[in-house]
């Protein structure tokens, strides 16, 4: 499949924003085309000639051409998300209809692609094409295979990326599609622990934290600012702390407790000031932080503060700071309204 000449030049037009290339330097790669091929070490920019919703194996093909590619060669695609798929389909603006649509759409092009029971049976009639992606999940299978995303735009209803080789993949063979799932979180004395959460960001997700953070910084809530990770749901789940429930689980095992500092991954926890690092890593992590109990801004410096306060005061009193933070944090959700970033 070779691409019309308004498609290579769309192509060179986005990469020039982020690089310095022609034309003749970028290699179209095409469906059918062997990744393993000796033509992809020809060039240091390649292009994917079709949308990536429509590869059978997203990943499988990211990790082959990897392979093929040195370190810091360069990778350009584009795909279709669902919000985009939406604007583009006229029936989706009929009342009825749309809702009709909208619920067969999602189960049979995103739900059975993941599903252990209905996945076969979905590329079996498909052969893979026209599966739905979110700019979540596409990004992040990118940066799981060893890429680095350098630019994202949408041009004319589609995402394009561009994204340059920095490792190996991290062949990601049980990736979490499901209502619960883990994250690698730091636990006392530095501990690698698996805290469990309902699901509110979009599968493959976690390997973009860096990439948000680079991107947009963290916003006044403390968290990662225009996170689009995050699902429909997921922030009515965050607001209420529903998506936390799955911990109690984590305090069962003896991993946390009730009350304490959050859980963080290694990234945030690099940020936070060394005089914290060391009071954090004295204490189990709990699910019901010290801001909450305090009353105070969510943002990171009132939220670091109120875990520094907590920390001191639960090494002078080791057996009643739990229950008095417990009871205050009940007062402030319950009296006071207090909700989640």
């Amino acid at each position: 499949m070779v691409p019309e000449n308004d498609y290579r030049n769309k192509i060179l037009k986005f990469a020039s924003k982020f690089i310095r290339v022609n034309l003749q330097e970028i290699n179209f790669i095409s469906v059918e085309e062997n990744a393993n091929s000796n033509i992809l070490n020809q060039a240091t920019v390649h292009c994917f000639s079709a949308l990536m919703n429509n590869e059978r194996f997203i990943n499988k093909r990211l990790e082959q051409i990897n392979a093929t590619l040195c370190i810091g060669n360069v990778l350009v695609g584009y795909f279709e998300t669902y919000t985009s798929r939406r604007a583009r389909f006229a029936r989706y603006r009929i009342p009825v209809l749309r809702l009709l649509f909208m619920a067969f759409d999602f189960v049979f092009h995103r739900a059975m692609p993941k599903m252990n029971g209905t996945k076969q049976l979905y590329f079996f009639l498909t052969k893979g094409k026209n599966r739905l992606l979110s700019k979540a999940e596409m990004l992040g299978r990118i940066v799981c295979c060893g890429y680095e995303i350098i630019g994202n735009e949408k041009i004319e209803g589609l995402d394009y990326f561009i994204a340059k080789k920095v490792k190996e993949p991290a062949f990601d063979m049980e990736p979490s599609y499901g209502p619960v799932f883990s994250m690698n979180r730091l636990g006392y004395r530095g501990e690698i622990i698996k805290v469990y959460k309902f699901r509110t960001m979009h599968p493959y997700s976690e390997y973009l934290h860096d990439y948000i953070l680079k991107k947009y910084g963290y916003a006044q809530s403390g968290k990662p600012a225009n996170d689009f990770r995050l699902t429909p749901w997921g922030k009515l789940f965050r607001k209420y702390w529903i998506d936390e429930l799955p911990q109690l689980f984590n305090i069962l095992k003896g991993e946390m407790k009730l009350v304490g500092v959050r859980p963080v991954s290694q990234r945030y926890f690099q940020d936070i000031p060394e005089d914290l690092q060391k009071l954090r890593n004295r204490q189990k992590p709990g699910c019901i932080p010290p801001y909450v109990a305090l009353n105070v801004s969510s943002d990171v410096e009132s939220v670091q503060n109120a875990e520094r306060i907590y920390l001191i005061e639960k090494l002078k009193r080791p057996y009643t700071t739990d229950l008095r933070y417990f009871f205050k944090a009940l007062f402030s959700i319950i009296v006071r309204q207090k909700r989640s970033a």
